[in-house]
């Protein structure tokens, strides 16, 4: 069946940034309907709670609000309220979302969350490129660049290896060249966390620093003795990942076309791959509806569902399996906010040694590695306040803030 490549198909000049909208077929979202009423489970779990995985009885329900009350069109028409585009870079066809702000000193800004998708960004765009509508001050608006990751949503599926984390960054840089942007700042977590670090370590032309939610610093070989209390805490939840909830990253990183063929077949499958990661990774009390809402969780699952991008989206896993446990040095201005459910909480002492002009450090008393949907406000003034810094002049490479 085919999915979302009529939308795709576009003769681009490989130097044009082309307007771009999606409108799903209404064939896939009545064959989805249809898979999703004839969803063959499996037995429940045999010991409570989520060891095993999610729970049948989560999964029944969310399959059957999915199949029964679940709009995707109003997930489709907000997408669509916002500027799309499509450009070739690096041979290679990269989606997505540029909103410019009206106000005239507005900062620009390429930020990604990795493994989520762009649809996860359109509550923060708002605050972002027009603060005072939102309680917040002109001074603080962003031009908003949101990329999807090559294989992710409506960025081409490479068809060769290659397109690893250095590679993405380097076309990440000619996307703000192209765009004109001859100065500007970065953020992310997750896989942009990584991306955006890589980003800075080349020092493309105007790139002023970053800001991460999820700096990933551990030293090599980790200290035996002599640890901090943060720095226990950072080695323990280091580890619990590693022994406990590595299962879908070590699947994806080895056998990326092996769960490609279960998750584009089931979207019950699909369901609770991602469902699994919202449970294991939000600010929740036991179900990942407690941090998000279903509507939030299943617009990301039907966009992965709808673009077939299973196989093409886990094979980021396997680009980069080789990477070590940390970014590496950056020599750029860094700030990074900590939240307290976050896959890893990096330790201050590492990211200082990683991060020489580390200009901003603050953790947060809630959310997690979903923050942009779980804490919104809260994200957006966390980059507010790091680039406000930048903006002003007031950081200098030996100041730390608290």
């Amino acid at each position: 069946m085919q999915r979302v490549a009529d939308a795709l198909e576009l003769k681009e000049d490989p130097s044009a940034v082309t307007p771009f909208s999606y409108h799903a077929p209404q064939s896939a979202l009545d064959d989805l309907k249809l898979r999703l009423a004839r969803t063959r489970f499996p037995d429940p779990e045999t010991v409570p709670g989520w060891t095993q995985g999610p729970p049948l009885q989560n999964i029944r329900e969310l399959v059957r609000y999915w199949q029964a009350e679940y709009n995707w069109r109003r997930c489709e028409t907000a997408l669509n309220g916002f500027p799309q585009y499509r450009t070739t870079i690096d041979g290679l066809g990269h989606h997505f979302l540029h909103v410019r702000s009206a106000h005239p000193n507005a900062l620009p800004l390429i930020i990604s969350q990795g493994t989520c998708t762009v649809v996860d960004f359109l509550g923060i765009i708002g605050p972002l490129t027009d603060p005072p509508a939102h309680g917040g001050s002109a001074e603080d608006a962003f031009h908003v660049v949101v990329p999807s990751l090559p294989g992710f949503a409506f960025s081409d599926k490479p068809s060769q290896p290659g397109w690893n984390i250095d590679r993405i960054a380097r076309a990440w840089a000619e996307l703000m060249r192209r765009l004109g942007y001859s100065r500007y700042v970065a953020q992310g977590g997750d896989w942009g966390a990584w991306i955006m670090t890589r980003l800075a370590q080349q020092r493309p032309p105007g790139l002023l620093g970053i800001h991460l939610n999820m700096p990933l610093v551990i030293p090599q070989p980790i200290p035996e003795a002599g640890l901090s209390p943060e720095e226990e805490r950072a080695v323990k939840g280091a580890r619990r990942f590693g022994s406990q909830q590595h299962a879908y990253f070590e699947e994806q990183a080895q056998k990326p076309q092996t769960i490609g063929y279960a998750l584009a077949d089931s979207p019950a499958g699909q369901a609770a791959w991602i469902y699994e990661l919202f449970q294991a990774h939000s600010d929740n009390t036991g179900n990942p509806e407690s941090a998000l809402t279903r509507d939030q969780m299943l617009d990301e699952i039907t966009l992965y569902w709808l673009t077939d991008t299973a196989a093409s989206s886990a094979r980021m896993y396997y680009e980069n399996a080789h990477l070590g446990p940390n970014g590496g040095t950056v020599d750029l201005p860094v700030g990074c906010s900590i939240f307290p459910c976050e896959i890893y909480r990096a330790a201050l002492s590492w990211a200082e040694a990683f991060f020489p002009k580390l200009m901003y450090w603050r953790e947060l008393a809630r959310g997690g590695h979903y923050a942009i949907l779980e804490q919104p406000a809260i994200f957006t003034e966390e980059l507010r306040a790091c680039f406000r810094l930048l903006r002003s002049g007031a950081f200098s490479p030996t100041a730390t803030q608290p």
